[in-house]
């Protein structure tokens, strides 16, 4: 059995509203093991026999789809992944540390297309900066999201391809408390 970490969209945001317990369930009636949630907006760490991640991810999104009644996109990393992820330094770190500056990660399905990266490169500003590395988009914030004129939806249309969102804090703690074996 292998861990992975399921990163999914559309949890416990825009009225879609899913008790972690019942998450838990659906993750097990797939046949999957030692399955926890990590705070309630979509974070699923469990075990799997197969290796095939995009499998696995097929998998889920059926399941949930029908479980759910909506489509919720599911990006999975390993444990590996997640620590490389959580290590990777996209902007300079007194860039990071400036009060009000806040990181975000994207998780995307596939590494964006270079007319993806050029239009979203394109559309930075002052306030909002984007760096790509691999599958993952690392969004720089100088001021409160709220404030921002970007949101997950207006990026998702700039790559061309679903994301989900995570805070830089969330995403190095998972990696803490599950590093690769």
């Amino acid at each position: 059995m292998s861990r992975y970490l399921a990163f999914l969209r559309a949890i416990n945001v825009g009225g879609h509203i899913v008790k972690m317990e019942h998450l838990r369930q659906l993750f097990a009636s797939l046949g999957y093991t030692n399955v926890e949630t990590f705070i309630a907006s979509g974070n699923v760490i469990f075990e799997a026999p197969t290796r095939n991640t995009r499998d696995i991810e097929k998998q889920i999104e059926g399941h949930l789809r029908e479980s759910l009644g909506y489509a919720v996109a599911t990006f999975i990393r390993t444990p590996c992944e997640l620590a490389a992820i959580a290590r990777y330094q996209p902007f300079p770190a007194p860039e990071l540390e400036e009060a009000g500056n806040a990181l975000y990660i994207a998780f995307l399905p596939t590494p964006p297309s270079d007319e993806a990266q050029r239009t979203l490169m394109a559309s930075r500003t002052r306030t909002d900066d984007f760096h790509i590395h691999g599958r993952e988009m690392y969004w720089l914030c100088r001021t409160r999201i709220s404030d921002s004129v970007f949101s997950g939806a207006r990026l998702e249309k700039l790559l061309g391809m679903p994301v989900t969102m995570r805070n830089v804090t969330t995403v190095r703690k998972l990696a803490a408390r599950y590093p690769p074996s």
